[in-house]
């Protein structure tokens, strides 16, 4: 994570008392979190900023459970070569027999 205020509290005491572990990286730290913001700023500008969202994890997850889908098989992606990332994984397999996506 990137240590910004909106994970301070809760979110390290929920990820601590399931005993997820968390690292920080440190400002600013382009090159440690280089394919990160990016999409952070995907789903910000074309999720987050656009939706009338209702700010519970039940009234989020409809929403971004379908906006996740959009993401994965209809939108293009650029760095992906304007391929969809569902596209791209399925034309990585067939030109890697034997190797899995990670």
């Amino acid at each position: 994570m990137d240590g910004g205020s909106e994970c301070k509290a809760d979110f390290e005491t929920l990820c601590q008392e399931r005993g997820i572990p968390l690292f920080v990286l440190p400002p600013p730290s382009p090159k440690l979190n280089g394919c990160v913001e990016p999409g952070n700023g995907t789903h910000r500008e074309e999720f987050y900023d656009v939706h009338d969202l209702d700010w519970t994890a039940a009234g989020v997850r409809p929403d971004l459970l379908s906006w996740e889908n959009v993401y994965n098989t209809i939108r293009p992606h650029q760095s992906l070569g304007y391929l969809t990332p569902q596209k791209y994984v399925t034309q990585w397999r067939l030109q890697s027999p034997g190797k899995e996506v990670v």
